[in-house]
């Protein structure tokens, strides 16, 4: 992982590790405040809901995902994706917080080709004001050198409602505005408000496999025919051991006005082990 960072760090020559343009992204207070969210939410809520019942705190959970993929002979490739992922219930509040990276690059006679350089990370914290309704608020940040994205943070409340809660199946809505602050490449920075529309379905078929289903979808609120985004993941776990499951995960990112000379769409299938702790 060091040797990882320092030929290809998020960090940037800002601080002597790397060549790569992702320090644009982490000088933003907005990336900060996306990894702390849910910490300072934890705080307040260990000192107003546990300590009025004087009951322990609920633990977090959480699990690390590892994709690996690695060739040799007439071409070289690799690509690793990494992403965590914790959350954090009580009977009032609901606490979650990821991060998600990756890099590739393949080479061929030589000729080497970066083939992903992503940094994604979120933060989500929700209060319940009834058994299936909620508020919220949620933040995002996203660097992507492949589809042109030099930094994206969006941040907005929200209203969600659960429709199907139960043991092992779960469906969630939630709806909000959000203000977008981005910079694509080979454009000025800008800032916008937008309307974001979000879905969660998850369903355990046993013990040891569940299936899950997420979309988002978020248009700039005067260009809403023009500008938006279509965010989307598909994935299943097949547990191996009571730690360790195989998981297979499809994403799309849709941008409707990418850079000039991107692609709108954006597609993955990743697989790999995915460690619950």
């Amino acid at each position: 992982m060091v040797t990882f960072l320092k030929r290809h760090s998020v960090v940037g020559k800002k601080f002597g590790i790397g060549n790569l343009r992702l320090a644009p992204l982490l000088a933003s207070r907005g990336f900060f405040i996306t990894i702390l969210l849910p910490g300072i939410l934890l705080t307040w809520d260990a000192n107003s809901n546990d300590a009025l019942t004087n009951a322990p705190p609920d633990p977090w959970t959480g699990n690390a995902f590892l994709g690996l993929t690695l060739t040799r002979g007439n071409s070289e490739t690799f690509l690793a994706n990494l992403a965590l992922d914790a959350r954090r219930k009580t009977p009032v509040w609901e606490l979650g917080t990821g991060a998600a990276a990756g890099y590739g690059e393949s080479t061929v006679d030589r000729d080497t080709e970066k083939t992903a350089e992503y940094l994604r990370g979120f933060a989500q914290a929700d209060r319940k004001f009834h058994h299936r309704g909620y508020l919220g608020l949620r933040t995002d940040a996203e660097y992507d050198a492949i589809a042109g994205v030099d930094y994206r943070l969006r941040l907005g409340p929200l209203l969600g409602w659960y429709f199907l809660q139960r043991t092992n199946l779960e469906l969630r809505a939630e709806i909000g505005p959000a203000w977008v602050f981005e910079n694509l490449a080979d454009r000025p920075s800008e800032q916008y408000t937008a309307f974001r529309a979000g879905e969660r379905f998850e369903y355990r078929l046993n013990t040891n496999t569940r299936i899950w289903q997420t979309v988002e979808y978020i248009p700039q609120v005067d260009a809403w025919d023009k500008q938006f985004l279509v965010i989307g993941e598909l994935g299943i776990d097949a547990a191996v051991t009571k730690s360790v499951s195989l998981s297979l995960v499809f994403q799309d990112n849709y941008n409707h006005a990418p850079p000039p000379g991107r692609k709108a769409n954006d597609l993955r299938l990743i697989a790999g082990l995915r460690y619950r702790f």
